[in-house]
C-alpha cells in the first residue's frame, strides 16, 4: 500500500513525523500541497493512504473530500477536519455526544451577537469559527469592549468573521489542559500555564506533565470520539471547583512542547497508528490499480 504524506510548510513537527517514518524504512512519498493537482476527471493518484499534515485547513478539507471520494484513506479523515475546523461544527458534535463544554452560542449580526453576550454575561469569549493558535480570540469584560469588537469583526471581509461564536468565560487557575488521543487511547496531557488568559504554549504558555489515566483521560477520548476519532489534540480547562468542560478538538496539532514535558513519544505513536491503518486496509481490500504520479516532493 503506497503511502502519502500531505502536508505545506515543515514545522518541527511535520520533521519529526518524517525522521520518525524514516527511521523505520517506510516507503512513502512527501506531497506538498501547494503543488497537488487533483484532476476531477482522471482521477489519477498513486496513494491508498494519506497522512495529512497541512496547516492550512482549506487546501486539507477540500484534497482529501476529494481523495476519499476516489477511494483514498485519509488520516485524519476528511469529516474529521471538517468538524475540527470549525469552532461551531466541533461544539455541535460535543454536545451532541453529551460532552461538557462552555455556555455557548451562535449569533449572525452585531445586534443579536450582543443579546447573546449579554445573556451569557460579562465577561464573555468571541473567537472566529475558524482559526488557531488563540488568534482574533477576545475577551470582553463590559458592553463597551462587546461593541467595539463586534463592530470591528462586522466590517472585516471573510464572511466567516460575521459568525458571532460566543463563550462564557471560564475562570480557571491559571492553566488549561491539552490532552492527545490517538486512535482510542489517550496517550498523554500537559498542563498549559501562563499568566495571561490565553495558555497557548505558541503563545508563551508553559507546558508541564498532566496524568490521562483519570477523568482528562476519559473526557479527552469520548470528545476525540465525538468528533469522529483519528489523531487528536483536545483542550479542556478546569473550573475553579475541579469541573473539567472541553473547548475545543484540534487535527493537526503541534505537539514540540509536550514530548519532553510528558515523556511519551507523540510522534512515534502517531507513526504506530497510520501504519496500523495502512495494514488494516492492505488486508481489507485489494490494491488500487497503478496510475500516473500526482506531483509529489
Amino acid at each position: 500500500m503506497r503511502l502519502a504524506f500531505l502536508c505545506s510548510r515543515i514545522r518541527i513537527e511535520e520533521k519529526l513525523l518524517l525522521a520518525e517514518l524514516e527511521r523505520r524504512g517506510v516507503q512513502f512519498d512527501r506531497l506538498d500541497d501547494g503543488e497537488l493537482v487533483l484532476d476531477f476527471h482522471t482521477h489519477q493518484f498513486p496513494y491508498d493512504v494519506v497522512f495529512e499534515r497541512s496547516i492550512s485547513f482549506g487546501r486539507s478539507l477540500y484534497a482529501l473530500q476529494t481523495l476519499e471520494s476516489w477511494g483514498v484513506r485519509c488520516i485524519n479523515r476528511a469529516q474529521v477536519v471538517a468538524t475540527c475546523g470549525d469552532k461551531a461544527l466541533t461544539n455541535l458534535a460535543l454536545t451532541k455526544a453529551h460532552v461538557p463544554t462552555p455556555r455557548t452560542a451562535l449569533a449572525f449580526t452585531p445586534e443579536a451577537a450582543l443579546h447573546a453576550i449579554e445573556s451569557i454575561g460579562y465577561p464573555a469569549v468571541i473567537k472566529p469559527v475558524v482559526g488557531s493558535w488563540g488568534r482574533m480570540v477576545a475577551r470582553v469584560n463590559d458592553r463597551d469592549a462587546a461593541e467595539a469588537v463586534l463592530e470591528d469583526r462586522a466590517v472585516l471581509g471573510s464572511w466567516q468573521q460575521q459568525i458571532f461564536y460566543i463563550q462564557e468565560y471560564v475562570q480557571k487557575p491559571g492553566r488549561d489542559i491539552r490532552a492527545f488521543v490517538v486512535g482510542d487511547e489517550p496517550i498523554c496531557a500537559i498542563y498549559r500555564t501562563s499568566e495571561h488568559w490565553i495558555t497557548n504554549t505558541a503563545r508563551g504558555g508553559k507546558a508541564s506533565n498532566c496524568p490521562v489515566n483519570n477523568r482528562v483521560g476519559e473526557l479527552a477520548l469520548q470528545a476525540a470520539q465525538a468528533v469522529g476519532g483519528g489523531i487528536l489534540a483536545i483542550d479542556l480547562v478546569e473550573t475553579l471547583d475541579g469541573e473539567l468542560l472541553v473547548i475545543e478538538v484540534n487535527h493537526t496539532m503541534e505537539f514540540r512542547n509536550s514530548i519532553d514535558t510528558t515523556g511519551v513519544n507523540i510522534p512515534a505513536r502517531m507513526v504506530d497508528y497510520v501504519l496500523s491503518i495502512r495494514s488494516e486496509r492492505h488486508t481489507a481490500a485489494p490494491a488500487m490499480p497503478a496510475a500516473q504520479p500526482a506531483t509529489a516532493r
